[in-house]
């Protein structure tokens, strides 16, 4: 088989289902290059969540595609066919050969030169080729990351998060909301209850008392718990939150409540909204106003 032709059937076969790319290449500046950062936690869930297959490998050779085989590149960046040695299967639920292959997509370096990849240790974020065992497929054209050891500790935090038998749902939506005032006046909770893809409970509680700080939690089975802690950012349940709630409270949800109590139910959701934070960093250019979570892959 040629060497065009390979990588012709390669490209072919490894972005038949390719996504517009989402991460850069990291690269590997000398000392005094700006250092880029690595993926925020809701680019890496998204990359853990869509990747069965996390590979630790260091790249062997790197084969630079052009022409008709490089159709769909994204402006600015640079095709490749490498193969690499795996180092360790990160994430995975049947092994791998030692050596496999994949096409990938990257970006120019810091001093905007196409980058060197051969030596290269990197954490690649893919999907298994059917027929194909030494190929596996980027879940997207770019989902191709320098290794660090923290980088491969997230990620396998994240891993180990999403396998855990108390993995948090999946949100889809948000359902109904109840309000009931207090005995005294700024007292009063708040429940809302979400929506799941596995139809599991889940429901936020806001409880308020005169001269305190309004308190918020998670209950993820029917019984609701007041005292249970809030979510810490950068976890899955945050994540499952953070970035699927949308920023204001559907009218449908209150529907059912008076004026008044409909109105301290949008409160406390905002409530929750903000102490959430946004799902992603939001771009210094971007308009002030509300910003909904977004939601991200399930």
């Amino acid at each position: 088989m040629t060497k065009r032709f390979f990588f012709l059937f390669s490209t072919a076969v490894l972005l038949a289902t390719g996504a517009p790319p989402r991460a850069a290449v990291a690269q590997q500046p000398p000392a005094d290059a700006p250092v880029l950062a690595e993926p925020g936690y809701a680019d890496l869930a998204d990359l853990v969540i869509a990747s069965p297959l996390v590979v630790d490998a260091t790249i062997r050779s790197a084969s630079r595609i052009k022409g008709a085989e490089a159709a769909g590149l994204a402006p600015g960046r640079t095709r490749f066919y490498v193969e690499a040695d795996v180092t360790t299967l990160v994430r995975g639920a049947s092994a791998i050969p030692a050596r496999v292959g994949w096409v990938v997509d990257v970006a120019p370096d810091w001093r905007g030169r196409v980058p060197s990849l051969k030596k290269r240790r990197v954490l690649a974020f893919a999907r298994p080729v059917a027929g194909q065992a030494g190929q596996i497929q980027l879940v997207e054209p770019g989902a191709q990351h320098d290794w660090s050891p923290a980088l491969e500790q997230r990620v396998r935090a994240v891993a180990s998060e999403l396998a855990a038998p108390d993995a948090p749902p999946v949100i889809t939506d948000v359902g109904n909301a109840f309000h009931v005032p207090g005995a005294l006046p700024g007292e009063g909770e708040t429940q809302i209850f979400l929506r799941t893809r596995d139809d599991r409970p889940a429901a936020l509680s806001i409880l308020r008392r005169p001269g305190e700080q309004p308190r918020w939690s998670v209950a993820l089975s029917e019984i609701i718990d007041d005292s249970a802690p809030t979510p810490r950012r950068d976890t899955l349940l945050w994540y499952r939150l953070a970035c699927a709630l949308p920023a204001t409270l559907p009218e449908r949800s209150t529907a059912s409540l008076s004026p008044d109590d409909a109105t301290q139910a949008q409160a406390d959701y905002a409530f929750v909204i903000e102490q959430l934070g946004a799902c992603r960093p939001v771009p210094a250019a971007a308009t002030a106003g509300p910003v909904s979570a977004g939601a991200g892959p399930v």
